[in-house]
């Protein structure tokens, strides 16, 4: 039985992307010389993320089945006194099913952008990109210490901005990558803070490290407050979660990402950038099961993310803006359960929602595709019998997101809700609520979609905005809507199998099994969610079955018939309510006027003060008082002494005869 994982396969699991999107960056564009071609771009790229994907899996196997460990330095970068700034791989089972995750979709957007950027302009660049964001985030996951761990995030970031702005030329697409980049150095001011604090008290960046001097950590307080050094420090790391995982009230960079191709909404929603920050927090939990006031603040941050982005996903008619707000809600379940200490049902229901929202997105890009790029849904409508791949994908993905029982979503999402219901923190009231009201709001807006889109007449023929760009060129001549060709298809249907199986094959092992064992720690004796959960699960297939009987089927049920009366068979009752609540409407529509108070007073707000301080500040007082006001002043004493420089010796002679009568004065007064 082998217990040691090879460094060299290992590091050939990141290296492979980059080498990809190194080749296809630089000789597939004109920064290269254009020296290969699309087709030879496309194969090396995606044989990068196709090795790295055989090699996770490999690893997985080995940690699963041969209880394989790696947890070692690579490259040690720079020694400062006693701080080691090193890169190293921890691979244990969190970190090798994060690495099949996160290369298999990659992999499945890889094949998919084949088909849905084929006549773009960008076609090389994009996947050079698409690669280095998959090496970025297998950094990430990958490291062993902190200041990799930083890496990993601020690259994500910054290739999320490349990646979000891929048209540079189209305005609305410039304002959202430059929106995401500064919201996540909001929350990333955050994270370095949080990592500043470790390093300053625990003395070391490596992970293994910090979590052995955590008995240490919770002893001291933060100087100068009452509050525990280690609630400061989770609080800090948290922040910086909120701004990669987009929670509330950080999250307002996420929904303006759609502003970039189809394909990377997939990548940055599903496996990577997103999260991320939920990763970090289950990765960290040593720390956080130190800190119930880190953890309300966890349970209260998620609940508002999962419940009222999730109001918003009702009135969105944008179909990619509507998945988007779906992610935005689901990653706040992810954060529920993380402050509900069920960091293992956090991480399950990452993967689930990685193969199901991939699946959503990449089926919207199919539909968008399908009909000339028109990315409205009220313009869309009897898809169904044009679109059967995309559509039967469509509805798995959607029923997999609602929680239908027996899907990968159902086992995840409804563990989530059970451990909210099991935690005794002061903030799981309020959490419970949200997440079960979330269920009937996800529901509605799913089906609502989906609806629209597949069902109901065909509107797509009166669409006033006939050529609503979601990318340059166009994939049919024709103006009825048609099947994607398989190189999109191909994905979809390899994404809907995990998507309907993936929960009830993994659910034993990944929460009540030993799969996680000494990687997430949880105090079960003050958090005893997890254990709650271990007492009433009987198997997935009874688990399922008693689903039928219980709160949250029946509210995902009344959400898709809903849904279904409204705008299937009384369509007109949708704007009768809208008329009947415009205020509330606004609200919405204006997503909470979060954006408005950002620009308005936030930004503002920064630039008046920062107007100050270089008008007072620094004008005024250094350069006009400090650094103008001491030659000033040296110029006015030296003119003054100046005109006892006369040159003529007698004045001297004569200043020195008062100097000597002065100085006989003073002494014979001191006698």
């Amino acid at each position: 039985m082998s217990q040691t994982l090879s460094a060299s396969t290992l590091l050939a699991v990141p290296l492979a992307p980059l080498a990809g999107a190194a080749l296809a960056g630089i000789f597939g564009t004109r920064f290269g010389g254009n020296w290969i071609g699309r087709k030879l771009s496309h194969t090396l790229t995606i044989l990068g993320v196709l090795i790295a994907f055989i090699l996770s899996v490999d690893t997985l196997k080995s940690v699963v089945l041969d209880g394989a460990h790696f947890n070692e330095t690579l490259y040690t970068w720079m020694v400062v006194g006693g701080l080691k700034m090193e890169v190293g791989f921890l691979v244990d089972s969190l970190t090798a099913m994060m690495m099949c995750v996160v290369t298999f979709v990659s992999l499945m957007v890889h094949l998919y952008t084949v088909g849905y950027m084929e006549e773009d302009e960008g076609y090389n660049r994009f996947f050079a990109y698409i690669s280095l964001f998959t090496f970025s985030m297998l950094m990430l996951v990958m490291s062993n210490n902190l200041l990799q761990l930083f890496f990993g995030w601020e690259a994500v970031g910054l290739v999320s901005y490349l990646l979000i702005g891929f048209w540079f030329n189209k305005p609305t697409a410039i304002f959202a990558n430059m929106k995401a980049f500064l919201v996540n150095r909001v929350g990333d001011f955050g994270f370095i803070l949080g990592i500043g604090l470790i390093v300053a008290y625990a003395g070391t960046l490596n992970y293994s490290e910090v979590f052995a001097k955590t008995g240490e950590l919770a002893q001291l307080g933060f100087p100068g407050t009452d509050w525990m050094l280690v609630t400061v420090i989770c609080i800090c790391l948290f922040v910086g979660a909120m701004g990669k995982s987009a929670q509330f009230p950080l999250h307002v960079w996420l929904p303006d990402s759609m502003e970039g191709p189809t394909p990377i909404s997939a990548l940055i929603h599903a496996a990577t950038m997103v999260t991320a920050g939920i990763f970090m927090v289950a990765r960290m939990s040593p720390l956080f099961e130190l800190s119930d006031t880190a953890l309300n603040f966890i349970l209260v941050i998620g609940a508002i993310t999962a419940l009222f982005m999730g109001f918003l996903g009702i009135i969105q008619n944008d179909i990619k803006r509507v998945v988007a707000y779906s992610t935005l809600s689901q990653l706040g379940y992810m954060t529920v359960a993380l402050g509900a200490s069920a960091y293992s049902v956090a991480v399950f229901h990452l993967m689930t929602h990685a193969f199901f929202k991939a699946l959503l997105f990449l089926g919207a890009g199919s539909v968008i595709m399908g009909v000339h790029h028109n990315q409205d849904i009220r313009w869309m409508g009897g898809l169904r019998k044009y679109m059967p791949i995309t559509w039967i994908t469509s509805l798995l993905g959607s029923l997999a997101l609602i929680g239908t029982p027996l899907f990968a979503g159902f086992y995840s999402k409804d563990s989530i809700i059970e451990a909210v219901h099991f935690s005794h923190l002061p903030a799981a009231g309020f959490a419970n609520f949200a997440v079960l009201a979330g269920v009937f709001v996800t529901a509605f807006y799913s089906f609502r979609m989906y609806f629209l889109v597949f069902h109901g007449k065909e509107r797509f023929d009166q669409n006033p905005d006939a050529h609503h760009d979601d990318h340059h060129g166009d994939h049919g001549h024709d103006h009825q809507p048609h099947e994607s060709p398989w190189v999109v298809t191909v994905p979809l249907v390899l994404l809907a199998i995990p998507s309907v199986l993936i929960g009830y094959l993994t659910i034993q092992p990944m929460l009540f099994g030993d799969f996680f064992k000494d990687v997430i720690f949880v105090n079960a004796e003050k958090h005893g969610a997890m254990a709650g959960l271990a007492g009433i699960f009987h198997g997935p297939s009874q688990m399922a079955m008693h689903a039928f009987s219980t709160a949250p089927f029946w509210l995902a049920l009344a959400g898709v018939v809903a849904s279904y009366l409204m705008y299937m068979v009384f369509p007109a009752v949708p704007a009768a309510i809208k008329r009947s609540v415009m205020p509330l409407f606004y609200l919405l529509e204006n997503k909470y006027y979060l954006d408005w108070i950002n620009e308005n007073i936030l930004a503002r707000g920064a630039r008046a003060l920062g107007t100050g301080l270089w008008k007072v500040g620094d004008q005024a007082v250094i350069d006009g008082t400090v650094v103008n006001g001491s030659w000033k002043l040296v110029g006015w004493v030296s003119s003054i002494v100046r005109k006892g420089q006369s040159g003529y010796l007698y004045h001297y002679a004569l200043v020195m005869i008062l100097g000597i009568f002065v100085l006989m004065t003073y002494f014979v007064w001191l006698k």
